[in-house]
């Protein structure tokens, strides 16, 4: 088996140490920095891709960490009037900050600040999804309800 990246074995042991030991990171040769990609990489539907989203309150300044299926883009008013305060997308050097990780490869866990999980329902209809691993190269499969469950995530409709 492959020696993971750095990155992509962080999150590998924190899916251990959680409990998760089952779930297993696979580092691709080619990219999975956008759905379309990961989709591609591990021969799943693009919804059933996570992709990891960081927004920030406009007035608190507070990192929210939205769990948004492949194809779909966040109406970020509906998403506001679940958490009380508009958001903003975090920019690059936010998410880094707050996730430990860079745009394209953020896990929905391990996460260097504690993030509100907020999941899109259409996630919820899946039986595997993928979600990045800590590269843009590293994937690991998950059901719905693991997802929830490492998370403590609330569903929110998104769009």
């Amino acid at each position: 088996m492959k020696k993971l990246s750095p990155s992509a074995q962080k999150v590998q042991d924190l899916l251990r140490q959680r409990g998760f030991g089952h779930l297993e990171v696979l580092e691709h040769d080619r990219s999975t920095h956008t759905a379309q990609e990961a989709a591609e990489a591990v021969g799943a539907a693009v919804g059933q891709i996570v992709k990891s989203l960081i927004f920030k309150g406009v007035h608190s300044g507070k990192p929210y960490l939205l769990l948004v299926s492949g194809p779909n883009r966040v109406h970020e008013a509906k998403v506001a009037e679940a958490v009380g305060e508009p958001l903003e997308r975090a920019d690059p050097d936010f998410v880094r900050e707050v996730t430990g990780f860079a745009i394209g490869g953020v896990p929905p866990l391990g996460h260097a600040t504690r993030l509100e999980a907020l999941i899109d329902p259409d996630l919820l209809q899946y039986e595997q999804l993928w979600a990045a691993a800590g590269t843009p190269k590293a994937v690991f499969c998950l059901t719905p309800d693991e997802l929830l469950r490492l998370t403590g995530g609330r569903p929110v409709p998104m769009k």
